[in-house]
């Protein structure tokens, strides 16, 4: 007789979702990048990884939340990545190594990355969700920042500063086509921005 542990099958159930929800997104941006955002249905993405429309729709509200998918970070994660920096690091050293830990996570998964930026490019119509996103995000790491720089308006400041830094990383290593480590242009831009962005 067999005893299956509940907490493994729950690991397995759980792993099963996380699978059937990356391939959904997998799909939904090979297919808009194939064919553009407007000849693509969530019937498509769901035929395509071989799951019904509803079970699409157990994981993303819409198509488009599909092709966001987890680009739109974490606020929890990153509040308890921020926490778990030592509270005597200054504010834009925490928010570096917060940042480098996100870009990791970015170089490991590269080329879903890059599709995934050249399909916001190629639809712009997705940018309102992503400001939307981002803007929670933001909010979320100025509320963390506050916590160990409590001086007026500078969490939200240096918080905006380093997400913008981030971001012309970002771009940046999507234009190389993920040629550079992200990891080293996001210590270039930092390290420019703790240097009080001198002129080159």
């Amino acid at each position: 007789m067999t005893i299956v542990d509940s907490s493994d099958e729950l690991g397995r159930r759980d792993r099963k979702k996380l699978e059937t929800r990356t391939a959904l997104e997998r799909a939904a941006l090979r297919l808009v990048a194939e064919r553009g955002l407007a000849k693509v249905t969530v019937e498509d993405i769901a035929g395509a990884v071989d799951v019904s429309s509803r079970t699409f729709f157990n994981y993303f509200p819409s198509k488009e939340d599909a092709l966001i998918g987890r680009s739109r970070m974490d606020e929890d994660e990153l509040r308890d990545r921020l926490a778990a920096v030592p509270s005597d690091v200054p504010a834009l050293e925490a928010l570096r190594l917060t940042m480098l830990d996100v870009a990791e996570d970015i170089q490991e998964r590269r080329e879903q990355w890059l599709l995934r930026l050249k399909v916001f490019e190629q639809n712009p119509s997705l940018l309102p969700r992503l400001v939307a996103g981002g803007s929670q995000t933001e909010r979320a790491m100025a509320t963390a920042i506050a916590e160990r720089a409590p001086a007026a308006g500078f969490a939200e400041l240096v918080t905006a500063v380093a997400l913008a830094a981030f971001r012309t990383a970002v771009l940046r290593w999507s234009s190389q086509d993920g040629g550079p480590e992200l990891t080293g242009l996001v210590d270039e831009v930092f390290d420019r921005l703790a240097a009080g962005l001198p002129n080159p």
